[in-house]
């Protein structure tokens, strides 16, 4: 029975054990995790080709293989010389989805009958991987991620004022190909984070199947290592483009070291170069990075002997996710509890909601066009977007059965149905709607009033009218009540109101006081 050998690292291992550290065979085989009887057997091939540890701490895998296996190599017909390895090639394939170590080393070993066995291909090809890049010990298929993160930018200076301003860096980098994005921005909010996630697939026309930031506030809501919550806008963000979030872990900067590395050759590599220049705006600088970009992606790796553009073409984008015609459009995240009004507030003007949903809280997601309240997930009304503070925008259809029959009357409307009972009705009705700062709060009193002509006179009413006027009554409740007592009747007689005081007998004047007060007379006052 064929068993197939261990990697000679492990081989290694199990002499030093014994002869070294002088473990038993159990104890070896626990520490090594292999079988009893493979320990056995490699200690014997060891003994028959009278190699102790003093000798195999001093042999490279390689020298031990050929003496430890000398028959298994003529019997395979394998040269002491073996197939080169094309690293390059497995660097880039090894990168394609579904692609495996163990795929690799077969097309290998069938294009190369003399090639070395799998567990020194595996350990070659890593050991090659993690020479390019530390960064590269972990594998990342071809379109899979992207790694984004912020560091400190160069200054700017206001041509205006002078006044220096400090910006910040935004690096995105592909997984696979190491392409890279820099943009300078003056904050890390939510805005600008959205922002610039947009510019950079629209930079590179496709979009990573997932992004993996660092937990900043725009980004993530509230970090946590096993379910980190991700912030609203940016989650909507990812839906529309099809994508994942994977935030990574805080404190953990081996799990983004792809964008860690990208920030360092930014710094490194743009700013420098940019270093001794002065910039007046933020696209000023943009524009000089831009120019820089196209410069690096374009730059030959020396270990690999291709650039990040032609590896970006050849795994990163076609194996990417494509972007939809139309951009993400920023929208605006908040909660809000539909008021008695039936109406949400959002930066101080109110949209009104339908009256079944009062009391309860909704969504509110604000484009720059656009309102939309959302209750679980679904949606309820939408609103174009005002910029008027302290107004209201209504929809007739939100408004309970009951208000919904003021909606179609205007002030002109009313007064003009007034001014059919009598110019008092009409005056009345004005007068009414005048006192309220916006009319339709007086619409439900002014139609009560011309309404009471249904069970009195239009002449009645008239009259009533013109009394409410004389004593400044001006609610329905007020005209009601003089129809009810039949005070309308006296309202001709009624004088109109002066401040001229007319002449009688009882009046004393002031001539009679002055009098009293010289002779020293009581006046029967207290």
């Amino acid at each position: 029975m064929t068993q197939r050998r261990i990697c000679m690292r492990k081989i290694k291992e199990v002499l030093r054990l014994k002869h070294e550290l002088n473990k038993s065979l159990r104890e070896i085989k626990d520490i090594c995790r292999i079988g009893k009887t493979t320990v056995e057997e490699y200690l014997q091939r060891a003994k028959e080709a009278n190699v102790g540890w003093a000798l195999a701490s001093k042999m490279t895998e390689e020298e031990l293989e050929k003496r430890l296996f000398p028959n298994k190599l003529e019997k395979s017909g394998l040269k002491a010389v073996k197939a080169p390895i094309p690293f390059q090639y497995i660097f880039e394939e090894i990168r394609r989805p579904n692609v495996t170590l163990s795929v690799l080393w077969e097309e290998y070993i069938r294009d190369n009958p003399n090639g070395c066995q799998y567990s020194w291909f595996g350990e070659q090809v890593k050991n090659y991987l993690g020479s390019v890049n530390y960064s590269m010990r972990q594998e990342y298929k071809a379109g899979e991620k992207a790694f984004l993160d912020f560091g400190d930018g160069i200054n700017i200076i206001d041509s205006i004022t002078g006044k220096i301003i400090p910006t910040e860096i935004f690096v995105f980098v592909w997984g696979a190909s190491k392409k890279i994005y820099v943009e300078a921005v003056l904050n890390e909010d939510k805005a600008t984070w959205i922002s610039v996630n947009i510019n950079a697939i629209n930079y590179f026309g496709c979009c990573p199947k997932g992004l993996v930031p660092d937990n900043l506030k725009a980004a993530v809501t509230m970090a946590d290592r096993y379910e980190p919550e991700i912030n609203r806008t940016y989650e909507e963000f990812a839906e529309y483009y099809g994508t994942a979030i994977l935030p990574a872990r805080s404190g953990k900067p081996k799990d983004k070291p792809l964008a860690e590395n990208g920030v360092k050759l930014a710094k490194r590599w743009f700013l420098a170069r940019l270093r001794n220049r002065i910039f007046t705006s933020l696209p000023e600088l943009n524009t000089a990075i831009r120019a820089l970009l196209i410069i690096f992606n374009s730059k030959i790796m020396k270990r690999i002997g291709k650039s990040r553009e032609e590896l970006f073409l050849t795994l990163d984008k076609p194996n990417a996710l494509p972007l939809p015609e139309i951009p993400y459009e920023y929208a605006e995240w908040k909660k809000a509890k539909v008021n008695i009004n039936y109406h949400i507030s959002f930066e101080k003007h109110e949209y009104s909601v339908p009256y079944t949903y009062i009391h309860r809280e909704v969504d509110i997601k604000a484009t720059a066009k656009l309102i939309e309240v959302y209750l679980k997930g679904q949606k309820l009304c939408t609103h174009i977007r005002s910029k008027m503070v302290y107004s209201y925008t209504t929809l007739k259809e939100h408004m309970p059965p009951s208000h919904q029959k003021y909606i179609e009357w205007t002030p002109d409307r009313i007064l003009h149905w007034g001014g059919k009972y009598g110019p008092a009705v009409k005056t009345l009705v004005e007068k009414i709607i005048s006192t309220r700062k916006y009319p339709e709060q007086a619409y439900k009193r002014c139609l009560g009033i011309i309404r009471l002509e249904r069970h009195y006179s239009a002449v009645k009413l008239n009259a009533a009218c013109e009394r409410a006027l004389r004593y400044n009554v001006l609610s329905y409740k007020g005209v009601k009540n003089i129809l009810q007592n039949g005070l309308e009747a006296k309202s001709e007689q009624l004088p109109l109101p002066s401040n001229t005081i007319k002449e009688h007998a009882n009046i004393r004047g002031a001539n009679y006081f002055n009098e009293c007060l010289k002779n020293k007379i009581p006046t029967g006052g207290n």
